[in-house]
């Protein structure tokens, strides 16, 4: 069993804060979502960095977790261009939306995606949550206006503006839940020309999804899903302390509502794994089932 429980704030050993962690895919492209300041933004956070505590490791290897998010971007990671799909993933890292955990749940799922010629977009969005009667706020208006900008930028991308999905861990996992259930209503008021662009995703993939039922583990009543929805991958472990049924009750959901859905529910595994394997638990190699449902898409 590895790392059972939600993310809690630990530091990374390195010490360049401001860098990004390596990724084998090369430099990324850096895009700020928003023209000025995020909406809602009025109060100065501590600098961004790692998030303080002890080191913590998944698989045995650490991890860096970054906090104080404040100005919201994405890190485009491109494919060789002889592999590529013309398909992009926006990939929201999970943190119990007080951190994010950024190489764990970001930038190795880009590195992944970039491997089946699909082009890797990590959202940090913002954390730690701004407010306490819906944590998802900020970081869900972050993701919609992340769809729109891939969208609205997809041929100087190098991709196609029908294949773009979202794909999301725990906490990030809510994010891009909500992102592909709640993309008919805007969080935030229109900006700019980018909002005029949809920010449907046209596919959603959702590992070890966090917080979609409520304390009588149904889902919540503004995550029901259409007939438009998109389609939808997930992943969960049974044992995950982080529940499972999040997954079950949307697959449900999704099933009633006529959208395609394929979910994997694993005996053993817990939680926040992300893609590191792990012998003796397949569930860390989810993405081997991704891929091909991937390139159906």
């Amino acid at each position: 069993m590895i790392n059972r429980l939600p993310y809690f704030p630990v530091a990374f050993l390195s010490l360049f804060l401001a860098h990004l962690p390596e990724c084998d895919a090369g430099e990324p492209q850096i895009v700020t979502l928003w023209p000025e300041k995020a909406p809602g933004e009025n109060k100065a956070l501590p600098p961004e960095g790692e998030a303080p505590g002890g080191t913590k490791y998944v698989a045995g290897k650490t991890i860096y977790l970054v906090t104080n998010v404040s100005k919201p971007e994405l890190a485009i990671y491109k494919p060789e261009p002889s592999k590529s799909t013309g398909a992009a993933v926006i990939i929201c890292p999970g943190g119990g939306h007080n951190l994010l955990a950024y190489d764990l749940e970001g930038t190795e799922i880009a590195e992944w995606l970039n491997s089946i010629g699909i082009t890797g977009i990590v959202l940090k969005y913002r954390v730690p949550f701004r407010n306490p009667e819906f944590k998802c706020e900020a970081a869900l208006q972050d993701a919609q206006r992340a769809v729109s900008v891939v969208r609205a930028k997809a041929k100087e991308l190098g991709i196609e503006s029908s294949k773009i999905g979202i794909l999301g861990f725990s906490a990030g996992g809510e994010v891009a839940a909500r992102a592909s259930l709640q993309y008919t209503e805007r969080k935030y008021s229109k900006l700019d020309a980018t909002d005029d662009v949809s920010c449907r995703p046209d596919f959603s993939v959702l590992i070890y999804p966090a917080y979609l039922v409520n304390k009588a583990n149904v889902l919540l009543d503004e995550l029901k899903p259409t007939a438009d929805t998109p389609p939808t991958f997930l992943v969960h472990a049974w044992d995950d302390p982080v529940t499972p049924l999040s997954s079950l009750c949307l697959a449900t959901e999704l099933k009633k509502a006529g959208v395609s859905c394929e979910l994997h529910l694993f005996a053993l595994g817990g939680h926040g794994y992300g893609m590191r394997h792990v012998d003796g638990l397949p569930v860390t190699d989810w993405t081997s089932q991704a891929a091909v449902w991937l390139k159906k898409r």
